[in-house]
């Protein structure tokens, strides 16, 4: 999973075996260890919301999407769901959940386990 922050948004990438295990077990997390202390970005399903939420805790970024959404994501064309959530100091949040697709431009990173890109119909760049 990857996670890309700007400003007051926020971007979560899911492979394909990251979505089929968020949709079967409901949540999924990854750490970035700094040594003095440990950054962790999770997904979790949540019952009753209709949009997606957001949460900073302890050093941990909760990205929460909709139980009923969750269901069927992984066995969809569905891409992804975004949102905006209001803040208590009037502001707003942008979020985005997407499935990751490979890369149309070469790149040394692991892709195996991607989507399809769309724009190619293949998994290779």
């Amino acid at each position: 999973m990857k996670i890309r922050i700007k400003g007051n948004s926020i971007r979560y990438r899911l492979t394909k075996t990251e979505v089929e295990t968020f949709c079967k077990t409901g949540s999924y997390k990854e750490t970035t260890d700094f040594g003095n202390s440990v950054f962790t970005y999770m997904l979790k399903a949540k019952k009753g919301i209709d949009a997606l939420e957001a949460s900073f805790e302890e050093n941990t970024i909760t990205l929460f999407l909709s139980d009923v959404e969750r269901s069927d994501w992984a066995t969809s064309d569905r891409v992804g769901f975004s949102g905006t959530m209001d803040l208590p100091n009037g502001k707003q949040l942008s979020l985005l959940l997407e499935k990751d697709f490979v890369c149309l431009d070469e790149t040394i990173e692991d892709q195996s386990d991607n989507y399809p890109n769309p724009r190619t119909g293949t998994n290779a760049c």
